[in-house]
């Protein structure tokens, strides 16, 4: 339960989604300089997407980034819209609160790319088909946007990240509009999470707990490019349509690193959260079965069991009623684990509280029977992992109410 306790919180950090880069003061003032010319007809601007990384938890969704590079003026940058700050006050609470703030930043493409060869990741670059006056309207858009002034936006992790922003101020700056390949499948934005932690099961069960019904609504199509990859599938269809006439998005392609392949990882079972969760339910049944032999009542197992779910109850609150992230509220699991399980801890501790701590027993008992019910109903992703350790609290519950039948301690 120590672990589930920190697994909530990691999940908090977790959700820095759409890619970002530890922050650090790569601007030099050669590269500030340079911001101030003009490009030459001859530059070209380029998305670049970095592939996932298991190095960092950020890197596991990969990264967006523009380079604008023009040979004329011996000028080679990346537009890095994924910078952070660890270091900043109260960063954790602040991002869990959804009031993160992200900045982008200007690095030398070298400096850039060594950074993601050394995490292993393939760096794909998508030349943009870009008439010079749209490549200078960019290039100037990108600059003011790189003012100190101008640089640092509220981060949000599916609709406005370091993979959305770049996309956006390509649309922003050309003489048309680009048209997308239509979008096929169903892929709702938890699908699109869980695939890119997909080796990850303690990432995904974190996911799964504290995001709520929201996250399993369909995506538009635009709504897929908070994934680096998506975007990176979508630019390769996409048109710009001036009047008339369309021509390819993207009309080169470049690996720039062929970096190390991802493959898909057999989790250990032993070390899984249904594993884990499922020893716990185990234990807990064993813990019950002596009580009932015994006629007797252990009331530590009960303390520790729902002051855990409290703290973590605590968490889930907060982030589904405080926070502005989206995709967290209505969220079926504060049914099961809420902060009232300290309330629980309180009437558990002491015998003059035995008829409260029944009651809130038969109603812990009553609101996982209807949680049951109101899941099969409620377009919200069930993680299996949830079943053994939902089971612990309706089975200590549904002992307690034998307990009073049964006059047990």
């Amino acid at each position: 339960m120590r672990r589930l306790h920190c697994l909530i919180i990691l999940a908090c950090c977790l959700l820095t989604i759409g890619t970002a880069t530890v922050y650090a003061n790569t601007t030099s003032s050669n590269i500030t300089t340079q911001l101030a010319r003009p490009l030459s007809p001859q530059a070209q601007i380029s998305l670049l997407t970095s592939s996932p990384s298991d190095d960092h938890v950020y890197a596991l969704y990969g990264h967006t980034g523009l380079r604008v590079l023009d040979k004329e003026s011996n000028f080679d940058t990346v537009f890095n819209y994924g910078i952070f700050d660890f270091d900043k006050p109260n960063f954790l609470y602040r991002f869990a609160k959804g009031e993160t703030d992200y900045k982008l930043q200007v690095f030398h493409y070298r400096n850039y790319l060594v950074e993601y060869a050394m995490r292993g990741s393939e760096v794909y670059e998508q030349v943009l088909n870009l008439l010079p006056e749209e490549k200078e309207a960019l290039w100037q858009a990108l600059v003011l946007n790189e003012r100190p002034e101008n640089r640092v936006y509220r981060y949000n992790y599916f609709f406005d990240n370091c993979s959305t922003r770049p996309i956006a101020m390509i649309e922003k700056n050309i003489r048309g509009t680009v048209k997308y390949a239509p979008l096929t499948g169903n892929l709702t934005f938890r699908d699109a999470i869980n695939y890119c932690t997909r080796n990850q099961p303690w990432v995904i069960f974190g996911c799964d707990l504290i995001m709520g019904i929201p996250t399993d609504r369909e995506m538009t199509l635009k709504e897929t490019f908070f994934i680096p990859a998506y975007l990176k599938d979508a630019a390769n269809k996409a048109e710009i349509v001036r009047g008339e006439t369309a021509v390819p998005l993207v009309s080169k392609i470049n690996i720039l690193n062929e970096g190390v392949l991802q493959e898909d990882k057999a989790p250990l079972l032993i070390t899984s959260p249904l594993a884990c969760f499922g020893l716990l339910f185990i234990v807990v049944m064993l813990i019950t079965w002596r009580e009932w032999r015994k006629k007797t009542y252990y009331k530590l197992v009960d303390c520790t069991l729902f002051f855990v779910a409290g703290i973590a109850g605590c968490i889930m609150f907060f982030l589904s009623f405080i926070s502005v992230h989206p995709g967290m509220f209505p969220n079926i699991s504060l049914l099961w684990l809420h902060p009232l399980h300290f309330v629980g801890v309180i009437f558990f501790s002491a015998k003059k509280f035995n008829n409260m701590a029944f009651w809130y027993h038969f109603i812990n008992f009553a609101a996982i029977l209807i949680m049951s019910v109101v899941w099969i109903f409620y377009p919200q992703h069930f993680n299996i992992a949830f079943i053994p350790l939902i089971a612990c609290f309706w089975l200590r519950s549904g002992w307690a109410l034998l307990r009073k039948k049964n006059s047990i301690g």
